[in-house]
């Protein structure tokens, strides 16, 4: 998947890392909720780039450790990200939210059940909200984290509240 080749390929071009780096990195700065990534699919990925050129590994020792494979970005990488780059913000925005399939479902359900399933995706939505309030407060201050994230975090904050609005007026439309 290109998004994800773009994600490895970028933090590589900022610092040579091992995949381990790139997994914690992708977990800390919590890329997973936004974009479809698994910690097995970013060390396949990273197997994927370096057999094709576009990442390069070098054999680090650290005192007692056991040697470590640190990636860097080869020129064909520099190449591929500028292209993936390019690529991925000319396509068109696709926003999936897997709760919409049960949305277009409602009406197969009886009314009692219809409020029971907006419930929980109500739930889950504060639940969202909360998490990334939290993410936010942790974070805003890090210099280790660029504008750039921080943007997509707030990006998030402002999906999740205008979620949470929109679901208010389908289930008063539902209610009324």
């Amino acid at each position: 998947m290109a998004t994800i080749d773009l994600i490895v390929l970028g933090m590589v071009k900022q610092q040579p890392l091992s995949a381990y780096d790139i997994q914690k990195l992708v977990e800390y700065r919590n890329i997973s909720r936004w974009v479809k990534i698994s910690t097995p699919s970013i060390y396949k990925k990273v197997i994927q780039l370096e057999n094709k050129g576009y990442i390069k590994s070098t054999l680090v020792k650290e005192g007692n450790k056991a040697e470590k494979a640190i990636y860097g970005l080869t020129d064909a990488g520099q190449t591929e990200f500028q292209r993936l780059m390019q690529e991925i913000s000319q396509q068109p925005i696709h926003i999936f939210l897997d709760f919409n399939a049960v949305m277009v479902n409602l009406a197969s359900l009886a009314p009692n059940e219809q409020r029971q399933c907006i419930a929980n995706i109500e739930e889950n939505i504060v639940n969202l909200k909360n998490y990334l309030a939290e993410n936010q407060a942790a974070k805003e201050h890090s210099a280790e984290i660029p504008e750039t994230g921080l943007a997509v975090l707030q990006q998030q904050i402002i999906l999740a509240e205008a979620i949470e609005k929109w679901l208010h007026s389908v289930k008063e439309g539902l209610e009324g």
